[in-house]
């Protein structure tokens, strides 16, 4: 077995290959550093997005495949396939008949030209 770096949060989510937290249930989806000094420039680097984020840069173990051996977190995140995103919701809503400014129900018409 080989060893590699990961970085954790403070909810135990590791850094995942797709630049988002994963929870590491599905451990190929974190992403390795060679070297601890790659993981600690990661580090640094989501700190400076993120001032609230209290990481730490950990040491892991390989599997034969090159899967780390990683703690799932307690922490559950909702995994990628299952959100929605923005735009889907808005399509959704106007299918069901809603305008997006809010205006329900209402259509226009062409003016019919008054007799006078």
């Amino acid at each position: 077995m080989s060893e590699a770096y990961v970085v954790r949060n403070q909810q135990g989510h590791y850094w995942g290959k797709k630049k988002r937290w994963v929870d590491g249930s599905k451990a190929k989806r974190v992403m390795l550093c060679k070297h601890q000094d790659e993981g600690f420039n990661l580090l640094v680097e989501l700190s400076a997005r993120d001032i609230d984020l209290r990481g730490e840069v950990i040491e892991v173990e390989l599997n034969d495949r090159g899967i780390p051996q990683v703690e799932p977190s307690e922490h559950k995140l909702t995994d990628e396939d299952d959100l929605v995103s923005p735009a889907a919701g808005e399509e959704s809503a106007l299918a069901d008949g809603e305008d997006s400014d809010g205006d329900e129900g209402e259509t226009l018409s062409p003016e019919e030209p008054t007799a006078t």
